[in-house]
């Protein structure tokens, strides 16, 4: 039995046909979701700041890679025409890419908040935007990445925080003003998954605190959550995969969190589990 982290050898192409288009593809969860949907049988369109990482990630799954700047729309528009005429058509669109804004708002100037909203919010908008064309013509989906800092704060993030809040806003209107052209949109909000990203933030926290290893981080910052633990990549790309396909047929302006159950905690009651 596969455990929720393994991916099984094959799974039955439930996105076969599809063309899928992920930003942020070639790291972390991103390259989880691509390596998921093209086992299922989608032609995936990468897009991304550095090549290195997209073309590790795409060369094994015959991927197109496209170096570029998904905030700017020159370069979105781009991306959309080398998928159409790539593949043909365009079905969906992760909308993965993100990052920026890891201080409190006296520490944030001006340039920092703009990259962080251009980021996480800027990103996303326009990446959708340039697509919205060709998801209307083929009834398409979109997922947005979001986070658990979509709906909560954590200390020291505002930029980060605020972005990640404006994707669900994103998605709702979206949802509201497409949905009768057929687009599903969605948003996932992820709690701690072991990506690179998180990796360096554990490394960061035990070098600060005195904790001995990555791994001990990691159950440090997860104690409080119900199912104790981290998640694996792949197990946001199944929830992407659900969300895409057909099996979601009547799912749109949701917002899915995946984080242990950690938004179920009353903070305050914590200290009574002793008892």
């Amino acid at each position: 039995m596969n455990t929720p982290a393994e991916q099984p050898q094959q799974l039955h192409g439930k996105h076969h046909g599809k063309v899928v288009l992920i930003t942020g593809g070639g790291t972390g969860i991103g390259a989880a979701i691509a390596q998921r949907l093209a086992q299922e049988g989608a032609q995936l369109v990468l897009a991304g700041r550095r090549q290195a990482p997209l073309d590790a990630v795409a060369g094994p799954l015959s991927a197109l890679a496209i170096v570029a700047d998904m905030s700017d729309s020159k370069q979105a528009r781009s991306v959309v025409q080398q998928a159409v005429a790539t593949y043909g058509r365009l079905d969906a669109v992760v909308a993965n890419a993100g990052g920026h804004g890891f201080a409190a708002v006296a520490d944030t100037d001006d340039e920092a908040w703009q990259a962080s909203l251009t980021a996480n919010l800027g990103t996303a908008f326009v990446t959708l935007r340039e697509a919205l064309g060709q998801l209307i013509e083929n009834r398409g989906s979109a997922v947005v990445i979001s986070s658990l800092a979509g709906l909560f704060a954590g200390p020291k993030v505002a930029g980060y925080t605020v972005g990640k809040h404006a994707l669900i806003g994103l998605t709702k209107s979206l949802a509201r003003d497409y949905g009768q052209h057929g687009v599903r949109v969605n948003t996932l909000c992820p709690g701690w998954v072991k990506t690179p990203m998180a990796d360096a933030e554990m490394d960061e926290f035990a070098a600060a605190t005195g904790i001995a290893s990555r791994e001990e981080g990691y159950r440090t910052v997860t104690a409080n959550v119900p199912l104790r633990r981290a998640a694996e990549p792949a197990e946001m790309a199944s929830i992407v995969s659900f969300l895409a396909s057909e099996e979601a047929s009547y799912i749109t302006g949701a917002t899915i969190v995946a984080d242990g159950g950690a938004h179920v905690v009353d903070l305050p009651t914590v200290a009574f589990e002793a008892l």
